[in-house]
């Protein structure tokens, strides 16, 4: 048995999934529907739901009370979570500004893994709404929030995160080899910003820069908007990322 795994706990990594799975797909699963997704057995998964209800984990949902949704602990433990990051209320504080000049979306996120990790989000007033929420994750690699930070590590770290050559795309512009992500990465250290386009969300580009967070984790900030807002807007944005980002750097 690994060191890693010497004092693993198989319920809670049990639990763990069941969270994963809800968090993506709220208010549409039963207990036959986790129990066969996960290969967790129906005894199982009725006392894990049981305990997770009771502990506010989770919540019954739909007309009739036989899904399953995120409970309400979760609000109180992101709420608690985020306060205790000094960077979600200064990125709440430096990018109004930068919102209200750009007239676009503002993010927050940090990197957790292979993944980006949205932290926060100051939206614009706009017919059409971003996606991407607080708690929503996505490829690293198939944003420019992604890229900025995955820029900032070394190679051997990079090959860690990414031990095979083939990349998830989610759109037909997304990255698709970690050769052609590398490449773009060396560009990105050079320029000190990231871009996307339309490779998370068709119709969308994107600029990103790092920030230098004290705390040792990664995080990024970044502004998205509409293909022809950015014919118009591209180079003030990205102005705009990199002085946001600068400020909020320690």
């Amino acid at each position: 048995m690994s060191e890693e795994r010497k004092y693993w706990v198989p319920a809670l990594e049990k639990a763990d999934k069941v969270l994963a799975v809800l968090a993506k797909e709220p208010a549409k699963l039963k207990l036959i529907d986790l129990s066969r997704q996960l290969d967790i057995n129906k005894s199982s998964m009725f006392s894990l739901l049981n305990t997770m209800e009771t502990l506010g984990w989770v919540k019954r949902s739909g007309s009739g009370g036989d899904t399953y949704s995120l409970g309400h602990a979760f609000a109180e433990f992101g709420s608690s979570y985020l306060k205790q990051y000094d960077l979600h209320q200064s990125f709440q504080e430096e990018a109004a500004g930068t919102r209200d000049r750009l007239q676009e979306t503002v993010q927050l996120a940090k990197r957790a893994g292979d993944q980006v990790l949205y932290l926060g989000k100051l939206e614009a007033v706009s017919p059409v709404r971003l996606q991407s929420e607080p708690g929503m994750r996505l490829p690293a690699h198939a944003t420019a929030l992604g890229k900025a930070m995955l820029a900032q590590l070394s190679e051997e770290e990079l090959l860690r995160l990414y031990p095979q050559e083939q990349l998830e795309q989610l759109t037909p512009h997304t990255i698709g080899s970690r050769t052609e992500l590398f490449k773009q990465l060396e560009t990105i250290r050079a320029h000190g910003f990231a871009l996307d386009d339309q490779e998370s969300v068709m119709g969308f580009r994107c600029v990103a820069a790092p920030i230098r967070a004290g705390s040792g984790e990664q995080a990024a900030v970044s502004c998205s908007m509409l293909l022809h807002q950015w014919a118009v807007k591209s180079e003030q944005a990205r102005a705009e990322m990199q002085d946001l980002a600068r400020r909020l750097s320690v």
